[in-house]
């Protein structure tokens, strides 16, 4: 997780105007216009630069609705050649992905490695994507 300089996002904050806020995703005109004069109050400024002269540092989280794989269920079956499952599972899951043990319907992507399963059939039988390891490589680097 990055860490941002906080009077950097107080500035940033500041600088927004109502319209700005109240067009963020996510804001509406009621969260928008608090938003908009909690950052004008002198007192909760002076509460940010205080926390800040504090050692308190802000990080910034990536929202898990903007990873690259959110939402998505994959499913590995196979040696796979890059990476141990486990590494493959914890990229998965680090990028806002889930892993699942078992293929069904609502399963997004059958993984494809070395000597596949009965996954591999079972995918194919459903009609459920299945992606080689190279294809998955390429997926985690968009």
């Amino acid at each position: 997780m990055p860490t941002i300089d906080p009077s950097k996002i107080i500035q940033i904050l500041q600088d927004l105007t109502l319209e700005e806020l109240k067009k963020t995703k996510g804001i509406g005109e009621k969260v928008g216009e608090s938003i908009y004069q909690w950052f004008r109050d002198k007192k909760n400024l002076k509460l940010l630069y205080d926390l800040e002269k504090a050692g308190i540092k802000i990080e910034i989280e990536k929202p898990k609705s903007q990873k690259l794989l959110s939402g998505k269920t994959f499913v590995l079956t196979g040696t796979l050649e890059s990476m141990s499952r486990e590494e493959a599972k914890k990229k998965i899951r680090d990028l806002g992905g889930n892993v699942s043990s078992s293929v069904s319907k609502k399963i997004d992507f059958v993984v494809l490695g070395k000597d596949p399963g009965s996954k591999y059939d079972k995918a194919k039988k459903l009609g459920v994507k299945i992606i080689k390891e190279e294809e998955f490589l390429e997926m985690l680097k968009e």
